[in-house]
């Protein structure tokens, strides 16, 4: 397997970018290859700091990347040899079966889009993230890819994420929701109620209507469909709440009971550990014919190895292969 990294991509690339590398290759076959993009002397002052010698590892001169700021599209337009361009034209081609990076994620999604051939039966992809829940993972999509979708754009998303579901988090029972503002059918906008309209009638899928926010945590499903900006507040929000009650419990048990902080500190630990974006690598963007790792623009050494690992894992299980056949299989109603 050939896994390409953006090492310029993220608020704390090159350096995280390259030690998550170093200890993603724990993840990789003899035969393996990892691909690092970006500027060759940098790759080389970085993997020499943090003491990366493997034959494994590759590096590809890019001489430039795209800034968290930019504009996408005119970016990737611009800026012909950048990191995230690259990638997608390498595995537009083939030549690489993954792509990851923590950098801007409107350019790294068109540039997956106009340079990687979409699954057949996709017309547009989307961000699938997995959140803990107090009922085990579940699944949100999308959370920033299609921010103004088409209502059959969504039934799509509910069928790629029932694959993912089952095949990647072990979900023998997939229960879809739409996310809405109300359970009832008359809720929603003219994107949802036509959603609805879709998936409700698709024998393939197991949906249990309209959903509320706070039902993506009360277990009423396990995967919830909603367009990209929606996705994408409900992402943030659940990051910085979950961020702000640990650090507020730990606060106030260190000033109640100090001596007790001690004993707790492991508890508090592996609770965060379970909740920690981190753990999950990154989110893979659906729709595309080809493993496509969208990291958090925050991510460290552990995300950046752990996006590795699970780019191995999608290949080894014919992620892509299953979800194209199974569109393949059932097709859709309309394209964009």
């Amino acid at each position: 397997m050939r896994v390409a990294v953006d090492a310029m991509g993220g608020d704390h690339a090159p350096r995280e970018i390259i030690r998550g590398v170093k200890e993603g290759l724990a993840h990789l076959a003899p035969a393996d290859q990892l691909l690092l993009y970006g500027p060759q002397d940098v790759l080389a002052a970085e993997c020499a700091a943090v003491g990366l010698s493997d034959p494994r590892v590759q590096h590809v001169h890019c001489t430039q990347a795209i800034e968290m700021c930019e504009s996408p599209v005119e970016a990737l337009r611009q800026k012909k040899d950048s990191t995230i361009g690259r990638m997608a034209q390498a595995a537009g081609k083939g030549e690489v079966d993954a792509i990851i990076s923590a950098g801007n994620t409107g350019a790294f999604v068109a540039a997956s889009q106009l340079r990687i051939k979409p699954i057949p039966g996709i017309s547009r992809p989307g961000i699938a993230v997995v959140v803990p829940t107090f009922h085990g993972p579940a699944i949100i999509c999308d959370v920033g890819a299609n921010v103004a979708p088409k209502p059959h754009h969504l039934h799509e998303y509910a069928r790629m994420c029932a694959v993912f579901a089952k095949l990647i988090l072990g979900i023998e029972e997939t229960r879809i929701g739409l996310v809405s503002i109300g359970e009832e059918e008359s809720k929603g906008n003219v994107l949802v109620k036509e959603a609805r309209n879709l998936i409700k009638v698709d024998p393939t899928l197991n949906f249990v209507g309209n959903v509320e926010g706070r039902d993506i945590f009360a277990g009423t499903g396990n995967v919830f469909i909603c367009d990209g900006f929606v996705g994408n507040v409900i992402l943030k929000l659940t990051e910085g709440l979950a961020e702000g009650i640990f650090k507020t419990v730990r606060r106030e048990i260190a000033e109640a009971a100090p001596d007790f902080v001690r004993q707790l500190e492991p508890v508090i630990a592996n609770i965060w550990k379970k909740h920690d974006f981190a753990e999950y690598g990154g989110a893979p963007l659906l729709g595309i014919n080809s493993v496509v790792i969208i990291c958090h623009g925050r991510s460290d050494h552990r995300a950046i190895m752990n996006a590795i690992r699970v780019s191995i894992e999608f290949r080894k299980v014919d992620l892509i292969g299953v979800i194209a056949r199974q569109m393949s299989k059932h097709g859709r109603e309309d394209a964009a």
